[in-house]
């Protein structure tokens, strides 16, 4: 096979993937239209606002992995989240609980650290625990469910990630997991090349025009890769938003005992209400009588793997990390909301 043919499959083979999430996007917008007229224009109009809500963190992260790629500066970044494997995978998850990123906005950090070659570990440690809390989320979850639950969440947000961080490295230490990342992810499909060399870093890389192309190459397949992805699961989100009323999410959550904190695991895992949505809610049921394990299992399930997420990270990894994923969210969450109704009770 000829290198034009070869090129021209591997573009044919970039737009059937393109075309794929285009088409469903199109069908569900097609379906709502038909099915559905009212909320066409609303959906519409939810999925924009998310995506340019989201849009400083994905032009941020896009611009850093350009960057970086065109400076040579990847292998510096990289190095940033090396060193011994433990101490990386404690300071990961601190940082991830002290970072300003939700579930979605953590997504384009992500792919740029896996596409600069980072560890799997610590990465999947930061990854875990960022969504749960940050700093304005942690004043805001103490106004609303008090300095106790605040306190408890940012501690559960630090043990998620090294959870996830140590069993991840055991993983790979057994041999598991030794290339996350989905086919194209890291090669142009996500922006950033893994560190391969260890050349000087130029900074100023606008004055070299195989750089500055570098930049702008690295920047479209980001751009591209990611934006269609969280542009299609925003609009999911929507669709959750429209039929899945949240009195009948909430309706599930009263009672006692692990049952109330199970059922709390599994709806939080796809719900579509971010966590400064949740707090509000989460606050009249506990006054309504729901235990607080179920609330705290809600809220850390909801942050760490909704929907628009979890689309998000499919997109960047293969099945298997994925799968992980969610065994993360889902244990994790369950667990840290019996031990905080032990320890609220």
């Amino acid at each position: 096979m000829t290198a034009l043919a070869l090129k021209l499959r591997r573009i044919g083979t970039s737009a059937r993937q393109i075309d794929r999430v285009l088409l469903a996007a199109v069908g569900i917008l097609l379906a709502v239209y038909l099915l559905d007229r009212a909320q066409f224009i609303p959906s519409i109009v939810f999925t924009l606002e998310a995506f340019v809500g989201t849009a400083p963190y994905l032009a941020l992260s896009i611009g850093i992995a350009a960057y970086a790629t065109a400076t040579g500066a990847d292998n510096l970044i990289s190095r940033a989240f090396a060193g011994h494997p433990i101490r990386m995978v404690f300071t990961a998850a601190a940082f991830g609980a002290l970072s300003p990123f939700c579930s979605c906005g953590v997504i384009p950090l992500i792919a740029a650290l896996l596409a600069m070659g980072v560890p799997l570990a610590p990465v999947m440690a930061f990854w875990l625990a960022s969504p749960v809390i940050d700093p304005a989320m942690f004043v805001l979850t103490a106004g609303t469910l008090g300095t106790d639950f605040a306190v408890i969440k940012m501690i559960a947000a630090i043990a998620l990630g090294l959870m996830g961080g140590f069993v991840t490295m055991w993983l790979i230490s057994r041999g598991f997991l030794s290339d996350p990342l989905r086919e194209g992810v890291g090669n142009g499909g996500c922006g950033g090349a893994k560190v391969r060399s260890h050349k000087d870093v130029v900074w100023k890389f606008w004055q070299e025009d195989d750089r500055v192309a570098k930049f702008r190459k690295s920047a479209i397949s980001n751009m591209i890769f990611l934006g269609k992805w969280l542009a299609f699961a925003f609009l999911l989100e929507s669709m959750m938003v429209a039929y899945v009323p949240a009195e009948s999410v909430s309706g599930l959550l009263g009672g006692d005992g692990v049952g109330p904190i199970a059922i709390a695991t599994l709806v939080g895992v796809p719900a579509y209400l971010n966590g400064y949505a949740a707090l509000p809610i989460m606050e009249g049921l506990i006054g309504q009588g729901m235990q607080a394990g179920a609330a705290m299992a809600f809220l850390v399930a909801g942050g760490v793997s909704s929907i628009p997420a979890a689309i998000a990270v499919f997109a960047l990894v293969k099945k298997p990390v994925f799968a992980l994923y969610l065994v993360y969210a889902l244990v994790g969450s369950f667990a840290i909301g019996v031990i905080s109704q032990v320890w609220l009770g």
